[in-house]
């Protein structure tokens, strides 16, 4: 009984060091100079990048890894079409997504500005190959801590409801 008390303080002696002692520094993102009249600020455009959206450069010719070669979206909205993507998302997709805000995945408000449609379709369709394969994914899966997305098993017809519901944002 004795060894066995030995035994557990000693692997908690061990446990509790092994834990300590990494020291890790921060990176900067930006530069403040204050040389007493006038303040500078300097940001890269990996900055904008994160304050527009995903953090990783836009790639609108980009169409992915996927069944969709090519999607054009009308000028106007399809309602019924968003009503559909709508509730698709609030099911699927708001575990991981916001749509004006980083979340466990990438804001979805302004998509279209930074991806091609066909690329979000396929995505959607296809995360699985799009994230081994595509080099915009697999940035992306980068820029989330190697947090996937999920394969959701929608249809063509549900993954375009999302796209419309996303364009209506």
């Amino acid at each position: 009984m004795k060894l066995l008390k030995t035994f557990m303080v000693l692997s908690l002696a061990i446990a509790l060091t092994s834990c300590g002692g990494k020291n890790e520094k921060k990176k900067e993102k930006f530069s403040y100079e204050n040389n007493g009249s006038s303040t500078t600020t300097s940001t890269t455009s990996e900055d904008t990048q994160a304050k527009d959206g995903d953090g990783v450069p836009a790639s609108l010719d980009n169409t992915g890894v996927g069944p969709v070669k090519e999607l054009t979206l009308d000028g106007d909205i399809d309602q019924a079409m968003v009503d559909t993507g709508k509730k698709i998302f609030l099911t699927k997709c708001t575990a991981c997504h916001k749509t004006d805000a980083r979340f466990i995945g990438p804001a979805l408000k302004g998509v279209f500005e930074r991806r091609n449609p066909a690329w979000v379709m396929n995505m959607i369709l296809n995360p699985d190959e799009m994230l081994k394969e595509d080099p915009t994914a697999i940035a992306l899966l980068k820029q989330y801590n190697n947090t996937a997305m999920l394969q959701q098993n929608l249809t063509q017809d549900e993954a375009r409801s999302v796209v419309e519901y996303l364009r209506s944002l």
